[in-house]
């Protein structure tokens, strides 16, 4: 008599997608963005608010390396453990360094070739790179940072310090908020505390002693989310807090001046300074992050069609946004040259938009055929052991 089961089997948890899809938000912004002529970014976050694009990037980098590291590290040895983890987290930097290579060296090539046919503003690269080879050393050491090029090598240093706020985390959450914060509070004081950029007398643009207190809010939120099953907290009195702050940047950073409009600005706001990631910003974008990870209608919409698209970009950022940093090099090239009308905008949107979806599209399409055939042989691997024990048997 076959006998009843004790307990139903667990279900397996649904992904959630959400942060996949804001990253890809994010990600389209960034490849609008890096095109000024593009008519697209007038409808992107800098437009509606005191961050942009680049905040939330790294905000959900931090959420992402908690995932991805902090919970790998935590796992006890062989599946887990330090050693597991700083080997995920070295390779990860390389490959986020030959990344920044391969798209710096191909800035350089294709600018100092389009020169021999048209004329490029001397703004698309710096007099330092356009001439000799004196410069390839200080970019192999990145101690030269162009324009646009600079947000990959800030994520490798806020990587390859993950373990030491890992390590401050273990010992409290409060030690490991404290010091990001008096980090961020000393880089506010003094922005010339900075990593050197041969290109850049004041440094990096994205000062890491600051940009790492946004990293590291990513990294506790996520750290926040996982015990509650994926959600941030979000009682109503926080969403309404975190709706009126947007909506007050969107009165006060919109442009109105662009668009023929008269303007609604209320109050006068400093400059939101983003080298040094000005409060304005990093609360921007803790809102928009909060508002996202504590609402279910946000996960309704993730699981839409679209949402889904803008998922499969986030789950592939680093070759989305490098492939898109090339494409707008050459969109900014284009433009320049053949003018910024109609016909070029539809063709250069087209190829950038539909680029980094065919790429994000292979890749995990790529990744699934290999997922099945890991199964395959896992499965056959085990049929093996099966009838390999049955011949052993009297």
């Amino acid at each position: 008599m076959d006998q009843a089961p004790s307990a139903a089997a667990p279900k397996r948890k649904r992904r959630d997608h959400r942060i996949d899809a804001l990253r890809g938000i994010a990600l389209l912004m960034m490849l609008a963005d890096h095109a000024p002529q593009d008519v697209l970014n007038r409808f992107t976050l800098r437009n509606f608010g005191f961050a942009d694009a680049a905040e939330i990037f790294v905000l959900l980098a931090g959420y992402a390396s908690w995932l991805a590291y902090g919970r790998l590290i935590l796992r006890p040895p062989p599946n887990g453990g330090w050693k597991l983890g700083w080997e995920r987290i070295l390779r990860r930097c390389w490959r986020l360094y030959l990344f920044q290579m391969v798209m710096l060296l191909i800035s350089v090539l294709t600018i100092r070739q389009w020169r021999h046919f048209w004329t490029v503003p001397v703004d698309f690269l710096e007099p330092e790179l356009a001439h000799g080879n004196g410069w390839i050393w200080h970019v192999l050491t990145l101690q030269a940072l162009p324009n646009n090029l600079n947000i990959l090598p800030l994520y490798i240093v806020l990587l390859a310090c993950f373990p030491v706020m890992l390590f401050l985390w273990k010992i409290s959450p409060w030690l490991l908020a404290g010091v990001s914060t008096a980090l961020w509070v000393l880089a506010n004081l003094d922005p010339t505390i900075n990593i050197p950029n041969w290109l850049d007398p004041d440094g990096w643009y994205f000062d890491p002693l600051a940009w790492q207190f946004i990293f590291v809010m990513g990294m506790l939120a996520a750290v926040m989310a996982g015990q509650r099953e994926g959600n941030l907290p979000g009682p109503v009195w926080l969403r309404v807090l975190c709706l009126l702050y947007l909506l007050w940047g969107i009165i006060e950073c919109f442009p109105y001046e662009s668009w023929g409009l008269p303007s609604l600005r209320l109050t006068h706001i400093p400059s939101a300074e983003k080298s040094t990631l000005a409060y304005w910003r990093w609360l921007e974008a803790l809102a928009i992050l909060i508002l996202v990870q504590s609402s279910l209608f946000a996960t309704k919409l993730s699981e839409t069609w679209i949402g889904q698209k803008l998922a499969l970009l986030g789950r592939h950022s680093l070759e989305v946004f490098s492939l898109g940093t090339v494409l707008d090099l050459f969109a900014r090239l284009v433009m320049n040259t053949f003018g910024d009308g109609w016909t070029v905008q539809v063709l250069v949107n087209a190829i950038g938009l539909g680029g980094v979806y065919a790429v994000a599209w292979w890749l995990d399409r790529h990744r699934r055929e290999a997922a099945m055939m890991s199964g395959e042989t896992r499965k056959e691997a085990r049929l093996e052991a099966a009838q390999g024990a049955g011949d052993d048997r009297p």
